[in-house]
């Protein structure tokens, strides 16, 4: 359940925060990179990710804090009992930016729209349940129902990503629903947002939200430059950082930066299991034993990763979710420990052995082999190489490969023309649902040995089977139970070695009042409507 506040400290934020709309107020920070583009719809990168949250209205939103579904432009909504129809009843008398009446045709028109195949919608790929067409019927101006061909688990939650277009407003996508509205794109310099002035949200005074007249978004690729802004007062925040870009904030003004915990985005290792890789039949069997995995896992010291190379502002990774995802991470699993003699023994159930302080297998072969990463990034070369220490501590020797980006996704995704892997994964979502491209032996980013026609081993054939269960089951607890089993599996096998969770880490000016980041994206504005500006505003 949401939290509530504290009356009297609530209606002062607000009651400040109303008096300041009032006075052209104008928050500022950066994209990264140009949107790609203004259609809801078809939003792929951050930066258009940015605008349609700050534009997009829809009809119910995952509060960011709470991790609960809450209404939005849906005032109430029911999933029927065999998942295939959601109906949702609509507020009335609300309108887009440009003063178009909404309604529930405007929620038809979005989803027919989203669906069609023509349009290649990412938000629409979600949705797609099985063969045959989603329907839309509009049963009164503010009620409408949605039929699906399949069942579709956590449905009601598939829906904070869709921002509702209008289907009669001559300016298509540009008319919106959210706090802001696009009111000035330069591009290659910034975007302008101008406050919605047909928003229906209001505060529990009556004041109109949101708070802060307009949002400006300047287009930075450089990082260095937009930390100088922060700390120069030219912007007011930054709503993800790096460790080193937060001890270099901390230094110079500590009351701006916050370490919201574990993110949803994790560090990880895999080992090449692909039958047809271009690799020796005994680094195969290497990779492929769960002793040899877990025994590599066992002599990483993920207490060290997170403290030099995160300089603390990460925490070591237990498995596929993270501990900041409140239902459902699986709470009986705890990080593997760092126990190099344990290690050991594991390898000596496999007849490994140590030779003149070099680990070999049953045949006399030493235990070597490269793994391949991202250059430039140094986190994870700076993880590569205390790996590299870390198992020399057991007899391997590891090579460290750094590649162009371009090259590594060759590598791993085409070829196969390696022998193990250091990447990060992002986790934008809380449902299991979306991590189904990962987990199914079929997927192609399974990563370890993709695009299976059949599971190559029971434990996969095992994680199939309860990811399908847990995606056409409709009882959240028996949804948890079956994914709870997935993280089990995933923690006694390995096929991915989680290293390190790495934290929320982001900047606020102290002009900015009632922001509470989060670890859930994004971290600092997803509460935009209720935040509001000081006497400090940001120099122009």
């Amino acid at each position: 359940m949401s939290k509530r506040w504290f009356a009297s400290l609530f209606v002062m934020v607000l009651t400040l925060g109303s008096a300041t709309a009032q006075s052209g107020t104008e928050l500022r920070f950066c994209l990264w990179s140009e949107p790609k583009t203004f259609n809801p719809l078809l939003v792929q990168d951050d930066s258009s990710e940015t605008v349609r949250y700050l534009t997009g209205g829809v009809l119910v939103r995952l509060n960011r804090q709470t991790q609960q579904l809450e209404p939005e432009l849906a005032t109430a909504w029911k999933t029927s009992r065999d998942g295939r129809t959601i109906t949702f009843a609509l507020r009335q008398n609300v309108k887009f930016s440009d003063g178009t009446a909404f309604s529930a045709e405007d929620v038809a028109h979005t989803i027919q729209q989203m669906m069609d195949p023509n349009l290649h919608s990412p938000t629409g790929d979600s949705f797609r349940s099985g063969e045959g067409k989603v329907e839309t019927k509009v049963l009164w101006a503010d009620k409408i129902a949605i039929f699906f061909p399949a069942p579709i688990a956590g449905l009601d939650k598939l829906f904070d990503q869709v921002a509702i277009m209008s289907a009669k407003s001559p300016k298509k996508e540009r008319a919106v629903l959210g706090p802001y509205y696009v009111a000035e794109y330069k591009a290659g310099s910034h975007l302008n947002l101008e406050r919605n002035p047909n928003y229906w949200k209001h505060d529990s005074s009556g004041h109109q939200l949101p708070y802060i007249d307009s949002v400006r978004l300047d287009i930075q690729q450089n990082r260095d430059i937009e930390i100088l802004r922060l700390l120069r007062g030219e912007i007011h925040l930054v709503n993800s950082l790096n460790a080193e870009y937060f001890d270099k904030v901390i230094a110079e003004k500590p009351a701006l930066v916050h370490d919201a915990g574990p993110s949803m985005d994790s560090e990880q290792i895999w080992f090449n299991q692909v039958a047809s890789a271009p690799l020796p039949a005994y680094k195969k069997a290497w990779f492929g034993s769960t002793n040899f995995r877990r025994a590599i896992s066992e002599s990483i010291n993920r207490e060290d990763l997170s403290r030099v190379v995160f300089r603390g502002h990460a925490r070591p990774a237990t498995g596929p979710v993270s501990p900041g995802n409140q239902f459902w991470f699986n709470t009986r699993l705890q990080p593997h420990r760092f126990d190099q003699k344990a290690a050991m023994k594991r390898l000596e159930q496999d007849g490994f052995r140590v030779q003149n302080g070099a680990l070999r297998d049953k045949d006399g072969n030493a235990v070597e082999f490269s793994v391949v990463t991202n250059a430039g990034n140094k986190y994870r070369e700076r993880m590569a190489t205390m790996i590299q220490q870390d198992l020399a501590g057991i007899g391997i020797k590891l090579h460290v490969v750094t590649l162009d980006f371009p090259s590594l996704i060759e590598r791993i995704a085409r070829t196969f023309n390696y022998e193990a892997c250091l990447l990060g994964a992002v986790n934008i979502g809380l449902d299991p649902s979306e991590q189904m491209n990962i987990w199914l032996s079929s997927a192609e980013n399974h990563q370890w040995n993709p695009g299976q026609k059949a599971p190559e081993t029971a434990w996969e054939a095992e994680i199939d089977r309860l990811m399908r269960a847990q995606a056409s089951e409709l009882n959240e607890k028996k949804r948890k139970e079956y994914f709870d089993r997935v993280q089990e599996i995933a923690w006694e096998q390995e096929p991915f070695i989680y290293l390190v969770n790495r934290n929320a880490l982001s900047a606020i000016s102290t002009s900015v009042q009632n922001a509470h980041p989060v670890v859930l994206r994004p971290q600092v504005f997803w509460n935009i409507d209720r935040l509001s500006l000081g006497s400090e505003v940001a120099q122009k």
